[in-house]
């Protein structure tokens, strides 16, 4: 089965964000999408340690140690960029102040339902961070994650089985099969990867799917 690789996951993402928006993205995948931001489009990318104004990752060699982003990756600062407190950075992630925010899942229901902390697995570390503070406070939510697990189990369900980061609060998923908006209409498919049907991409997920017009 044809499917988008993490990197292509990261680009289509990029596409959607628009000029002027203010960014957050999530530790882990979401971080991808800094990379393939258009160039000439001003977009502001927020990280919650208290950054604002970072760009891609720097080339290898080039990491500054001091310059790292929520998941202690090395980043980069473009021109304007600034650094603040930690309890401002939550400020702007709480009152409204962006735009959207890119994040991570292990599962997301059809109702927008987003679980993406803690699998309640024996021995797991609980990694909530600012996720809560995201899903609620950004304007939009955005997810990307692979569309089923190594198991073959699909990550879009009916009703989350892992503690919830936030209820009803996804607008769009990004998975390496589709894009997929949640809506008062159900489940909508914009777009599927190359090769791959509707009625398989059905197969592969236990909810109900409408094919966007």
């Amino acid at each position: 089965m044809n499917r988008l690789n993490r990197d292509q996951m990261a680009a289509r993402v990029a596409v959607d964000i628009a000029e002027g928006s203010y960014v957050n993205l999530g530790i882990g995948l979401p971080t991808r999408v800094a990379n393939y931001l258009p160039k000439d489009r001003d977009i502001f990318l927020h990280s919650e340690n208290g950054l604002l104004g970072m760009g891609p990752a720097p080339a290898p060699g080039a990491e500054d140690p001091e310059l790292i982003n929520a998941g202690k990756e090395a980043v980069t600062l473009l021109s304007g960029g600034c650094f603040f407190h930690h309890g401002d950075s939550f400020a702007m992630m709480r009152g409204g102040h962006l735009d959207i925010c890119v994040l991570g899942a292990f599962q997301v229901s059809q109702q927008g339902d987003l679980a993406n902390w803690h699998t309640g697995a024996p021995g797991a570390i609980p990694a909530v961070g600012g996720a809560m503070d995201l899903a609620l406070g950004a304007k939009q939510v955005f997810v990307m994650m692979e569309h089923l697990t190594k198991s073959g189990e699909c990550k879009l369900v009916e009703q989350c089985a892992y503690p919830l980061t936030g209820i009803a609060c996804v607008d769009r998923v990004y998975t390496d099969l589709a894009v997929i908006d949640i809506s008062p209409a159900g489940l909508l498919v914009r777009e599927i990867v190359d090769g791959l049907g509707f009625e398989e991409l059905q197969r592969l997920t236990p909810v109900p799917l409408t094919l966007a017009l």
